[in-house]
């Protein structure tokens, strides 16, 4: 692990994002899944799986988490849409927190609804914004939509 304990401790905030892709079936079971409701079980995964990072990251310091949000959206006739914001007052960032809430959350999104479809598509997983540190400010531009198209 990188030696951080000459760093001073400052707030940090991140957020991420990931997406299921899914058919119009899986949306519209969503609301009747026999496991429970999707959507709030992915937030709950998402939060615990922040807590965890350091230790499914092996060189990923552990922190002191102040806050993690993480919310679920359905977006009409596509998928879900997970986002996580993740905040610490440390030496060290929160993007990997951030990160893998919104993976376990996406994961856990599948998992529930893979009885149904599992040609279900993860992706992309990305940093949407980080604040604080050394390195300062990030956020992503998100591509305008006639760009996406193209691609």
């Amino acid at each position: 692990m990188v030696d951080v304990t000459a760093k001073t401790a400052t707030r940090r905030v991140a957020t991420a994002r990931a997406f299921v892709s899914m058919s119009r079936e899986v949306l519209a079971a969503l609301p009747n899944n026999p496991k429970g409701d999707p959507l709030e079980v992915a937030r709950f995964a998402g939060i615990a799986a922040a807590k965890q990072t350091s230790t499914l990251i092996p060189m990923c310091h552990p922190l002191p988490l102040g806050h993690i949000d993480v919310t679920a959206r359905v977006c009409e006739n596509k998928g879900v849409e997970l986002t996580a914001t993740v905040a610490t007052t440390a030496p060290t960032g929160v993007e990997m927190e951030a990160l893998t809430a919104v993976s376990v959350a996406a994961l856990t999104v599948y998992d529930m609804c893979k009885a149904i479809d599992k040609s279900m598509e993860i992706g992309p997983i990305v940093l949407l914004e980080k604040t604080g540190g050394k390195s300062g400010s990030f956020k992503r531009s998100e591509p305008k939509r006639a760009e996406r198209k193209r691609k």
